[in-house]
């Protein structure tokens, strides 16, 4: 047993999910709740080590056949579907880069930074976001404040801040003030179960805490909550965490909203997300539900792109947009961070109203 729970990493995040159970909160609401639902896509064309000539077939599949999908789904707002896609500034390419800004002017999402390093120091890291920021500037992408870029991120191999054990895929302990002082508003890598990344806090909006410079500094932190807004680091946005029943089985699975070929999304799974009942604490009726994927491969892309997407968003627009329990609203990573930060500064109502609260869309996405 104790093998087990090592090798599923469990040791490093079941004690902060057991607290969690036993503190969350179940309040009781007049009116409906609104389900802030946002799609994350460590989004590599080139993953697998493939050709240029097959990363732009990838993503030229999600040019042309993401519209189609997402035209057929509304939220409250009349918005279809919102894609979030973290492309790794290492895989730049300037075709990449234009067809995602098209889906951005349509409406269907958004470009944010995700990055795979290794043995990496504090320079070359700060040099490396520089240019990899300047490009995706340079094609309308990314908020501004000023004219300063703004960006919401995902850690390549889950290994923010140095986290592994091993000190592999990193190599900067004090990454995390680092990515505050380039920009970053938000970081949206985890859950990350049953990789040992994983940590110890689980479903839950926070500002790290402590000593931000030391490896793993997201492992302490303070709940978000109203009434209280921190401008000196990063958002940590988690995905929902749990330990859920198998279906007509006795036994149970890690579900760290990692949406794939093979575990393509359920209304058993879209269940589970929203039952986390993650939220800015003293704003409980917006619940905040991210998932992420890998959906830039074939695999997973007729997925996302086929059965498997238009499975989550009908049961997303059905069973959680009917106006009396729920109101649904697709969000991007930016927008989610924009609605979090509104609840914090102590807004309430329709949080439709709080897309652009702190940071406006990137040029490529205005209308």
């Amino acid at each position: 047993m104790l093998a087990r729970l090592t090798r599923k990493n469990l040791h490093t995040w079941l004690p902060g999910y057991a607290r969690w159970l036993a503190t969350r909160p179940r309040p009781k609401l007049d009116g409906p709740r609104h389900l802030l639902f946002a799609f994350c896509d460590h989004y590599e064309p080139l993953w697998g080590d493939a050709p240029a000539t097959v990363g732009e077939a990838r993503v030229r599949a999600w040019e042309e056949n993401y519209p189609k999908l997402a035209g057929d789904f509304r939220d409250a707002d009349g918005r279809p579907p919102r894609h979030s896609f973290f492309f790794p500034g290492e895989q730049y390419a300037p075709s990449y880069l234009e067809r995602l800004g098209r889906l951005a002017r349509g409406g269907f999402g958004e470009v944010e930074l995700h990055l795979h390093h290794d043995g990496d120091t504090a320079e070359k890291l700060r040099a490396d976001l520089g240019r990899y920021l300047a490009s995706y500037v340079e094609h309308g992408h990314l908020a501004r404040e000023g004219e300063r870029p703004r960006y919401a991120f995902i850690h390549g191999n889950w290994c923010l801040a140095n986290a592994r054990r091993d000190r592999r895929w990193c190599g900067v302990d004090g990454e995390s003030p680092l990515l505050f002082q380039t920009g970053c508003y938000a970081d949206f890598t985890f859950p990350s179960a049953p990789d040992e990344c994983q940590p110890n806090i689980v479903n839950r909006l926070y500002w790290p805490d402590g000593e931000l410079s030391r490896a793993r500094a997201y492992e302490r932190g303070t709940a978000a909550r109203v009434g209280e807004r921190k401008r000196d680091r990063i958002l940590m946005i988690e995905g929902p965490l749990a330990l859920a029943r198998r279906p007509g089985r006795l036994s149970f699975r890690i579900e760290s909203a990692a949406v794939t070929a093979a575990d393509p999304p359920s209304a058993a799974r879209v269940r589970t997300w929203v039952s986390q009942n993650i939220h800015v604490e003293g704003r409980p009726e917006w619940v905040f539900v991210k998932v992420h994927t890998h959906g830039a491969p074939e695999a997973q892309a007729a997925s996302l792109l086929g059965d498997g997407g238009r499975a989550l968003h009908r049961e997303l627009t059905t069973r959680y947009n009917d106006g009396r329990q729920w109101v649904l609203h697709y969000l991007t990573a930016r927008e989610m961070f924009n609605v979090a930060s509104a609840a914090m500064d102590g807004h309430s109502g329709d949080p439709n109203d709080y897309r652009d609260h702190l940071l406006a869309p990137p040029p490529v996405a205005r209308g």
